[in-house]
This record gives C-alpha cells, structure tokens and sequence, in this order.
C-alpha cells in the first residue's frame, strides 16, 4: 500500500485586536471565501455585543464558551468482524477546541432571522451559561459514548 502524502501542521493567525490564538482560529474558521476582514467584524461586533448585554467582556465569555462546548470523548467508527461499532475515545486537546468551534459556528447557522454577528453572540452566551444548542450537541456526544461504553475495548 503506498504511502500517504505528509501532512503539513496548519498555523493560525493571532487576531489583530486581541493578539489571541483562539480567536485567530475562530476567525478563521468563520471566514468564507477568504473574507477575513469580513469575519473579523463579525466576531468583534458579537464581542462588543456580548459586553453590552453581559458587563463581561466579549473574550472573556467566549474562552468560556469554548470551554464549556469542548467534549471530553467522540465516537468513532470501527469495523469489526463485518460490524460497525461506534467507539468511545478520549479527544486530544486541539480537536476538542476544534470541534468546539465548529460546533458553536453550526450552532449559530441554525439561527434565522437576525444578523450573523448578534446570532454569534447569542450563541457565545448560551455556550457560556452552560446552555443552547452547542452544548446539547456536546451533551449528546456524551450521552452516545456512555451508551457505546461496552466497546471501548475495540479503541
């Protein structure tokens, strides 16, 4: 079986205003079609609203978002003896940021009606308050890995 190709490390841009990684990565991660001043204004324009509606700052609600949204385990497939198994492993620090914020962006695209930037801080705010839909999402993760918890030993 021939080899397959290297894969090379990704590294995030630090944001302009704040000079953090984190949101770097979420601003990247929101960006479409390589708007990036585009995605900045929208997550600064949720911090700004975060702040006017909490009296917290914006950074500091998010990195608790982010917190609170990341999952301890997922479930990955495993084919055993023409069976497939939903196995229960134990997420390694950079997915579980990464799938904290793909699941906050997703969370946020589910909501109509209102602009990008107060749908982001809604959700941001959820997240924060340990509620909304981001962490559903992480508490049925949670819920599936304790149900498959019979199989771990396939891990």
């Amino acid at each position: 079986m021939p080899r397959r190709k290297r894969v090379y490390k990704k590294t995030a841009k630090v944001d302009p205003k704040y000079g953090n990684l984190l949101v770097g990565k979420f601003i990247g991660n929101i960006m479409l079609e390589g708007k990036r001043s585009t995605a900045e204004k929208i997550v600064y324009d949720a911090f700004d609203a975060i702040h006017a509606r909490t009296k917290k700052g914006g950074l500091n609600v998010f990195e608790q978002a982010i917190k609170n949204v990341s999952p301890l385990v997922e479930l990955k497939s495993r084919r055993v003896g023409g069976a497939n198994y939903q196995v229960p492993v134990p997420v390694a620090g950079e997915r579980r940021v990464t799938l904290a914020i793909r699941w906050i962006k997703k969370a946020m695209n589910t909501k109509k009606g209102k602009k990008t930037a107060e749908k982001l801080a809604d959700e941001l705010i959820d997240a924060s308050n340990k509620t909304g839909v981001a962490i559903k999402k992480r508490e049925d993760v949670h819920r599936m890995a304790d149900a498959n918890k019979a199989f771990a030993h396939f891990a």
